[in-house]
């Protein structure tokens, strides 16, 4: 089945690229030059993978990455020409998966690309696939990737999906950051240490009444974190 892959930026030779790399791997592309085309396109369409800029004319690509997070949970790959870490680390905040920065080889791109939407269609799913913490307080169903807080609706991101599913299955098992981005992420990913505390601070801010304190993705400290939701009352 063809993905489809919404490439946003305002800079036509390098939407020109794009096109041409995605087109070349079997995707059918989607273009916008600004923010709210974006926001248009991904309302309506049904899409594996959005490629977004951070730069653009009228909307800020954090802006339209929050805003798509409100909808929808597909992955997400900022290019920037920002090389702080923190500013990278503000994109994780928003909601983005992973981030590349400017210039950028189309190497990169592609391998980042098949690496992320290998992760959000291979789920490390739990051997029970619908689970309720918390006398029904939290509810995820792993076949249908729905999560409930309170009966209502949470939209989760790929990699925080990702991260859920593995701290389900792996109840009060103690997770390393490393051990988390090799089991969760994957190999190849290539994010700082810090951007496994910004998706878990993502997921919190998500599925916890006080994510300051939290009742299911619980700090181990000075070794990672685990799962406790099985303890939940």
């Amino acid at each position: 089945m063809m993905k489809n892959i919404l490439l946003v930026d305002d800079e036509p030779k390098i939407m020109e690229v794009l096109h041409a790399l995605y087109e070349s791997k079997g995707f059918k592309t989607f273009q916008a030059g600004n923010g709210r085309t974006a926001l248009e396109i991904s309302e309506r369409e049904n899409l594996s993978l959005i490629i977004l800029d951070l730069m653009l004319p009228d909307i800020s690509g954090e802006e339209v990455c929050r805003r798509i997070r409100q909808h929808s949970r597909v992955p997400i790959i900022m290019l920037t020409a920002k090389v702080r870490e923190d500013d990278l680390l503000h994109g994780f905040d928003m909601g983005a998966d992973d981030y590349i920065t400017k210039p950028f080889s189309l190497k990169e791109l592609s391998a980042r690309s098949a690496a992320l939407l290998r992760r959000s269609g291979d789920d490390l799913i739990p051997l029970t696939t619908r689970n309720s913490f918390g006398e029904g307080d939290l509810f995820v169903d792993f076949d249908q990737g729905i999560v409930r807080k309170k009966d209502k609706e949470v939209m989760l991101t790929a990699t925080e999906m990702k991260l859920l599913a593995t701290f389900v299955k792996y109840a009060g098992k103690v997770f390393t950051r490393s051990e988390l981005i090799n089991l969760a992420l994957g190999d190849d990913f290539d994010g700082y240490d810090r951007a496994v505390d910004s998706h878990i601070k993502n997921l919190r801010q998500k599925i916890e009444d006080d994510p300051k304190n939290p009742v299911y993705i619980r700090t181990v400290h000075r070794l990672g974190y685990k799962f406790g939701g099985n303890d939940a009352k």
